[in-house]
């Protein structure tokens, strides 16, 4: 299993692959199989059908982060801050301790740059190990008036970088970037110590992260640039299910082998 040391050591070496998981069923299947699993808030959008991340729950994120850990007891895992949770420095080591004392989680992931630095250096003071996530950041959809690439400008780029070593200085061992033009990216990536995980910024960082229903073919409502489908899971699940309506309208399901 990795480790903060080994995640840390492994810049500029072997990409470090990350997938979000929200239950143990999955987390299962992804144990020991990648490098850290995030148990994101994207679940709010994915799985509740919510335009956007921002009315997820501590309580829910705790929930979904006990049962991933229920599930992979051999891997790194992040839990995501949801947003409000983190608003000043007391507040946020109140809801960052609850992770821990409530689950096996072990990081915990939040938004925010240069403005983040004195929470991120809370957490780490208090012995609780933070994700950094910079760029297109999703609990910002609303004052920002969308989601919106970042990097397209020399200025925009420097701010970036800004960021990210102020993340990097307060303490994260790891940065999550996320819709940043490939440039920006390798910049950024380049102007850090601690390893980059990217999602929708090109083969630039240290890393990779996609959300698993994305990336599986479960999620049909629309499908960003930066996703490679790996399987067509909707039409997989849908096919499969006819086909048991099928026998059960029919009765050729149960057959006498699944008779006692």
């Amino acid at each position: 299993m990795q480790t903060i040391t080994s995640i840390k050591s492994s810049k500029n070496k072997t990409p470090l692959c990350v997938i979000t998981a929200y239950d143990a069923l999955f987390a299962s299947l992804f144990d020991e199989k990648v490098d850290m699993i995030l148990v994101g808030d994207s679940l709010n959008m994915s799985f509740n059908k919510n335009q956007d991340t921002l009315s997820v729950s501590m309580e829910m994120m705790i929930y979904h982060t006990k049962a991933v850990c229920s599930g992979a007891k051999n891997t790194f895992i992040i839990c995501d801050m949801p947003f409000g949770t983190y608003t000043d420095e007391k507040t946020a080591l109140l809801n960052a301790s609850r992770v821990y004392q409530e689950t096996n989680a072990h990081a915990v992931k939040i938004e925010g740059g240069k403005n983040r630095a004195n929470i991120i250096k809370t957490l780490t003071q208090n012995s609780i190990a933070v994700v950094g996530h910079i760029g297109l950041m999703p609990q910002y959809v609303r004052v920002e008036g969308g989601y919106k690439i970042r990097g397209k400008s020399e200025a925009d780029t420097l701010e970036l970088i800004e960021d990210a070593k102020a993340v990097e200085k307060a303490g994260a061992f790891c940065l999550v970037i996320e819709g940043v033009k490939a440039k920006a990216a390798k910049r950024v990536s380049e102007a850090i110590n601690i390893p980059t995980i990217g999602i929708g910024c090109g083969n630039v960082t240290d890393g990779q992260v996609l959300v698993w229903s994305d990336m599986f073919g479960f999620f049909e409502e629309f499908q960003p640039k930066f996703v490679k489908k790996y399987l067509d899971g909707a039409n997989l699940i849908k096919d499969a299910l006819n086909k048991y309506i099928d026998e059960v309208k029919t009765k050729k399901f149960p057959a006498s082998e699944h008779t006692y």
